[in-house]
């Protein structure tokens, strides 16, 4: 027999206080009647004694201390999962927005998920291919890794976003294939089986993408829609858009829906998922608006103390389990304010991720997309799922020379501002030319060009030529014998 409380102790914001309660569990959800008409959910965040703290996900518009009846329900915020979620367009409580009915299925899983047994985790291995050459050739995403993108207000992250759910896919054996001379001009014929029509998956794997959105405005979830659609990626995305006029508190457990679901389709279903959470700033600014509603005691810039334990309890639930066919990888994308790598935001992501990819305003400014700065970018994992039996193996030695010329064109620009460029030795003028042509034909590509791997590599041959052979001493000798003079790799 369930109890229901008559009433409230008071109202603050997005959170109610209910005295009296009797038997409640933290994270348990309840159901609260208006009026005897309107049912709103809220789930209880906090308890001390017979005194529950609950969070409401709609808004608290309507509700006063006299007119709403309150029931516990048992337990946590569960959702529904089958793999009809695949194509869907969900809320920020994973209910269905696209008009298609809801989902029917006996499985409901705890969004607060399980943590992963270390002892069970796999090593990340094999990479995801985005088509894009500054990610796939310098900051490898490898299955299983959490790689958070960096960003600032007015860069072009929802672009990116969207660009790479449309080209995501599992490496093939076309990236592995012969690289000697004979073979090197038929990128272009590999690059027509390349990914976005989800047609060239190896020994039947199924690859699938989560797509979450918080506190996004309408514009932009309508163009994350369309774009989905228009590439024919629909088919196998899931959506969940927690929109910025929805409630706060529905955008701090947004995340958590779009994991439980991808944990779904990976440890159940033996998907490859890619997930993609973006922006992870306002699911942030959401915790620090609850935490100082509940009046708790800030801590930097005002966050809650508990910031690094809340992200870490979002970005640990990327890996790969023993025994199961799929992984999670997940792809955190969060906004920088004023630029600022050392905000709470992106410097406690930081610590819990395994490398970062970082988007500059000033590589914007000069119209070059996608803006990726290299030299602050890195993959901490790239090196045990790229090279021999993965790309190809001139993989790393190629990415190490790249960044190691690019530093060196820095250094070649400053000394220009100094003494003019006139005055540069012959060498320093050469990396200047490189660094240009770099940033408009290796970082630099258009929002519908999807590379192969093997492109990317022959664009950096191509750029590396530009140099005089003795200034590649990050390349191992026999591949620089093998591609260097190999005009036909262009």
């Amino acid at each position: 027999m369930s109890i229901e409380y008559l009433g409230l102790t008071s109202i603050n914001g997005p959170l109610v206080i209910l005295e009296g309660v009797m038997n409640a569990s933290f994270e348990e959800i309840v159901e609260m009647k208006v009026d005897g008409t309107e049912t709103k959910l809220g789930r209880i965040i906090q308890l001390d004694e017979d005194r529950a703290v609950i969070q409401v996900f709609e808004n608290t518009a309507n509700m006063s201390l006299s007119n709403t009846r309150t029931k516990l329900t048992g337990h946590p915020m569960e959702i529904t999962l089958s793999e009809e979620i695949l194509g869907r367009t969900f809320n920020g409580l994973g209910q269905p927005i696209d008009g298609l009915g809801e989902i029917v299925s006996d499985i409901r899983r705890d969004v607060n998920g399980k943590p992963m047994n270390p002892v069970r985790r796999e090593y990340p291995r094999n990479y995801i291919r985005t088509g894009i050459s500054a990610i796939d050739g310098l900051t490898t995403l490898i299955r299983g890794q959490k790689l958070p993108i960096f960003s600032g207000n007015g860069l072009p992250h929802d672009q990116l976003a969207a660009q790479i759910v449309k080209q995501a896919s599992l490496s093939s054996g076309d990236d592995q294939r012969d690289s000697s001379p004979d073979s090197a001009g038929s990128a272009d014929s590999a690059d027509s089986q390349i990914s976005g029509e989800y047609s060239d998956r190896r020994d039947n794997e199924q690859f699938a993408v989560v797509f979450a959105a918080m506190g996004v405005k309408h514009d932009v979830a309508e163009f994350f829609r369309r774009t989905f659609e228009e590439s024919g990626a629909a088919s196998h995305v899931v959506t969940y858009l927690n929109l910025a006029n929805d409630p706060v508190a529905e955008r701090i457990i947004t995340p958590k829906v779009a994991l439980t679901a991808a944990e779904y389709l990976a440890f159940d279903k033996g998907y490859h998922v890619l997930v993609i959470l973006t922006d992870m700033t306002s699911y942030a600014e959401a915790l620090r608006e609850i935490s100082s509603s509940k009046g708790e005691i800030p801590s930097r810039k005002g966050y809650p103390g508990y910031l690094y334990s809340e992200l870490a309890t979002i970005y640990e639930r990327a890996g790969i389990i023993a025994g199961c066919k799929g992984s999670v990888t997940q792809i955190p994308i969060l906004t920088m304010p004023g630029d600022d790598i050392t905000h709470p935001i992106p410097d406690l992501t930081g610590y819990i991720t395994e490398g970062q990819i970082v988007l500059d305003r000033s590589l914007h400014q000069q119209g070059i997309y996608p803006p990726i700065n290299v030299l602050p970018s890195l993959s901490r994992l790239m090196k045990d799922g790229i090279g021999e039996g993965f790309t190809r193996e001139d993989h790393q030695d190629v990415a190490n020379q790249l960044f190691s010329a690019y530093a060196k064109v820095g250094e070649a620009r400053a000394l220009a501002s100094v003494i003019g460029e006139d005055e540069l030795s012959p060498v320093d003028k050469q990396y200047l030319s490189f660094g240009k042509a770099f940033e408009n034909e290796f970082i630099g590509q258009d929002i519908f060009e999807n590379r192969s791997i093997i492109q990317t590599l022959d664009i950096g041959w191509k750029l590396l030529r530009m140099l005089p052979k003795d200034e590649l001493d990050r390349i191992d000798t026999k591949l620089l014998d093998k591609y260097y003079d190999d005009t036909r790799v262009k």
